[in-house]
């Protein structure tokens, strides 16, 4: 591939050479001129090539969800969002039963083995009823450190976060657990104060979900939740950019303080995703989306989004004024970074997967993406170079 411009780690440059061999970034070459391309090769000429993005939180997409417990669904979930850029994606449950989330992370097991997830997350049951948003209220259950080992002996060694409420009892000891395990815990739908969201992540939570969402708010005199999450260097945040769930001056607020490399974009997405209006179920509740934005169907919360990270970057750079390097730090590198799979995604580097999304260099709207070496979304309509 020649002729494009590249967002590399150490900034973008036109008129990059990208070469793949097998699913491997063979050759990465930096502002070439279009003498240097080889007759045969792709050209990108106008097309920005940036890193797979990195989702750490999605609930489903094309009409499915990762909840049903049926791996078609789970497919069809991560077939969605890969064709819209999402290259490395978890699997995140919803508030159930335990036998039944337990029963859900049995099936995305499976599709861990086989590459098609990097992991599971699980959100819920263990919140806050006063922060529960899109989750079911009288299936809630208080964080008690043997209830949580089994959701994640449940996933079989593939869980890689859980979102819990500290302030819960046995909170801050599953904190402790899931910490000793290798599993991310993560501060979420909490009606937690700042120091017990301190003694959070001195205990070992290292994520906010959503941040700003489910969650207080900042007050001046009480900080909440919010702020210690923000200062701690140890902390990765969570922001839906949609433009539903937080306001720009919201999202700038997060970045100033945090900075892009603490900030990992999320779709939150649920079963509308990549679809249209209408009703959809989210786990055993109901959703009716609207306009693009989902709401429970008594109106009651926002459940979920119908966002995809193509969305994402182009309000980024369009709307928000992140740079294109700010937005793939927090798209592609900092989620790869916190997964700890940094050495094979989330940046475009000799020797990691080619994973690869193309965007027009004008409008950033997505044309292409590549998965491991193979186009799973345009490619064929790409020039070629020849001799001139």
């Amino acid at each position: 591939m020649a002729g494009a411009r590249l967002v590399l780690p150490g900034g973008v440059v036109a008129g990059g050479r990208l070469t793949v061999e097998g699913d491997r970034i063979a050759a990465v070459t930096s502002g070439t001129s279009s003498g240097d391309a080889t007759p045969g090769d792709l050209d990108l000429s106008g097309y920005t090539v940036v890193p797979g993005f990195v989702d750490l939180h999605v609930h489903g997409g094309g009409g499915a969800s990762y909840a049903s417990g049926t791996a078609e669904e789970a497919l069809l979930t991560a077939r969605t969002h890969l064709e819209h850029g999402t290259t490395t994606t978890m699997a995140s449950t919803v508030t159930g039963t335990i036998h039944e989330v337990a029963r859900q992370a049995a099936v995305l097991s499976e599709l861990v083995e086989d590459g098609v997830l990097a992991g599971i997350h699980f959100e819920g049951p263990f919140i806050s009823h006063n922060r529960c948003g899109a989750h079911r209220p009288d299936l809630l259950r208080d964080p008690d450190p043997a209830l949580v080992r089994t959701l994640v002996d449940a996933a079989r060694g593939h869980a890689r976060m859980v979102t819990l409420a500290p302030e819960l009892p046995g909170g801050l000891a599953s904190v402790r657990m899931l910490a000793d395990l290798g599993v991310i815990a993560a501060i979420g739908h909490t009606d937690c104060d700042y120091a017990t969201a301190l003694t959070a992540i001195e205990a070992g939570a290292t994520v906010a979900t959503h941040l700003f969402n489910g969650m207080p708010g900042i007050g001046h005199r009480a900080p909440g939740p919010v702020v210690a999450l923000l200062e701690d260097e140890r902390v990765t945040v969570e922001l839906i950019n949609d433009g539903v769930h937080l306001h720009p001056s919201v999202l700038a607020l997060a970045y100033g303080t945090a900075g892009p490399s603490r900030v990992a974009l999320i779709t939150d997405a649920m079963g509308a995703a990549g679809m249209g209006d209408g009703l959809y179920p989210l786990g055993p509740l109901q959703v009716r989306v609207e306009d693009g934005v989902a709401l429970l169907s008594d109106g009651s919360s926002i459940a979920g989004s119908t966002l995809t990270l193509d969305v994402a970057f182009k309000r980024s750079v369009t709307v928000d004024g992140l740079t294109l390097g700010q937005a793939v730090k927090s798209l592609c590198a900092a989620p790869a970074r916190l997964l700890g799979l940094a050495d094979s995604v989330g940046s475009l580097e000799t020797g990691k997967l080619a994973d690869l999304v193309v965007v027009d260099s004008d409008t950033f709207d997505l044309v292409a993406v590549m998965r491991r070496g193979r186009w799973v979304r345009g490619g064929e309509g790409f020039a070629t170079v020849t001799p001139g």
